[in-house]
């Protein structure tokens, strides 16, 4: 079967490409392995079903009995699941309804340069295409650990979204944003959890300052934290780890274990040597900076390519891709730096540009600034006085290097300081600047104050 293009992966790249090419008239053919991924990673197991419970457990009760805080739990993924099932139907039927467009159910793998082999449930096929985007998205990293395989208390990112049940007492192997993001939302539901980080502390990326402050908010809701272990065997639920620091093995008892290692990009299945396609040492796909692959005709998009494991990058690699091939071909890859981010732990955290650590490492001349989020008057009218704020300043430019928000709404006002560093504008644009009253944004004022 030929087509104009072929899209592997409905994620956010690829259905909104899909879309975009099929306005133009072109026939496009778009495979999807799972009837539950349309729509990709973001609204079916990533952004989207956490935040509903993210709020939920934001909600909780902190008494109660432990069936009050089952039923709670059980009324929240309910709800997720609802939000989830709306807006995955939405994606499919708004690409199902498209005559251009045509959906394939079923695994895609490469069958020489432009050609993709779909196998699915009663579907054996092979499409041609002078056009072929990859946008497989990523997948949890699986630790090489004994009892880990068929263990039915082990759980991912993904398959914890899940549960019917809360568990009791919740055990974390990693300590990054993953991995806390699931420990504040578990430890609010009233879950007991344990953290497990192999370094010296969690959030290895923050500057300790922070990583101070988030650790000290998540004991507060009653999460314990282990740094310094090596994981050496799951039995059942329980853990079993060596305590560097006091050199013994400890056995850690659960009732479930979430794997929280980082992810890798999801080639696996795609067959990429027989359409000529490399990837790097991580496994991610090489692509230059309008994203196209060692293989002129192919394209790589989202998590598969490597980077910022996003959805909203994703989206900008779809703008790049429709620059490169129906605009003029501006848009590139390392344009779009610095890019904001947030953890919606309970406070969120966000950040862009560098740390004071990544900054200093560079050699640049900075000057730091931090505002307790208890000096912020808005925090303090929705009784949410935790947190930390911080923002690092080239001294000798004036540049806005990086910033950092711990606390009530840092996800919304980190894109405020993103906007400034974008259009290139100096710390005082933040200090002087006239913000609302009562805000979180206003803060800004006194963070940007040197």
């Amino acid at each position: 079967m030929k087509f104009d293009a072929i899209i592997i992966g409905f994620g956010k790249a690829g259905k909104t490409l899909a879309g975009f090419l099929a306005k133009k008239g072109e026939k496009v053919a778009l495979i999807e392995r799972s009837e539950k991924m349309y729509g990709g990673t973001c609204i079916n197991i990533g952004c989207i079903p956490t935040k509903p419970l993210v709020h939920s457990a934001h909600l909780a009760r902190r008494d109660g009995s432990w069936k009050e805080k089952q039923e709670y739990f059980r009324a929240a993924m309910e709800q997720k699941d609802a939000v989830v099932s709306f807006l995955r139907e939405k994606n499919y039927e708004k690409l199902a309804d498209d005559p251009n467009v045509t959906i394939f159910l079923g695994v895609g793998s490469f069958a020489g340069k432009n050609a993709v082999e779909v196998r699915g449930k009663d579907l054996a096929v092979t499409l041609e295409a002078p056009k072929i985007f990859i946008n497989t998205g990523s997948e949890t990293v699986i630790p090489d650990l004994p009892g880990v395989t068929g263990n039915p208390r082990v759980f991912t990112s993904t398959t914890l979204l899940d549960l019917k049940e809360l568990p009791q007492r919740l055990t974390i192997v990693g300590g990054g944003y993953i991995g806390l993001e699931f420990a504040s939302m578990f430890a609010s539901f009233g879950t007991q959890v344990t953290v497990l980080e192999k370094g010296p502390q969690v959030l290895p990326r923050e500057d300790r300052d922070i990583a101070a402050a988030v650790q000290g908010i998540l004991e507060k809701k009653g999460v314990q934290f282990k740094t310094h272990v090596n994981v050496t065997q799951i039995d059942g639920g329980t853990v079993v780890y060596e305590d560097r620091a006091a050199q013994k093995e400890v056995r850690l008892e659960g009732d479930a274990v979430l794997l929280a290692a980082g992810r890798r990009p999801n080639t696996e299945a795609l067959a990429l040597e027989k359409a000529g396609v490399e990837v790097n040492a991580r496994g991610a796909i090489v692509v230059d900076e309008h994203l196209r692959t060692t293989n002129p005709q192919v394209y790589a998009l989202g998590d598969v390519k490597g980077g910022p494991l996003f959805t909203y990058i994703s989206l900008d690699d779809f703008r790049i891709v429709c620059s490169s091939l129906y605009g003029t071909g501006d848009r590139r890859i390392s344009d779009r730096d610095p890019v904001s981010s947030t953890v919606f732990i309970d406070p969120p955290l966000a950040h862009i540009g560098l740390t004071a650590e990544e900054a200093q490492s560079l050699g640049r001349h900075i000057k730091v600034n931090t505002l307790p989020v208890a000096a912020i008057p808005r925090a303090r009218t929705l009784n949410q006085a935790e947190g930390l704020f911080k923002i690092v300043v080239d001294a000798d430019t004036q540049e806005i290097l990086g910033c950092t928000l711990f606390g009530p709404e840092a996800g919304e006002v980190i894109n405020t300081v993103a906007v400034a560093m974008k259009t290139g504008q100096k710390y005082t644009f933040l200090r002087d600047f006239i913000f609302t009253h009562p805000s979180m944004s206003e803060a800004l004022n006194d963070l940007a104050n040197f």
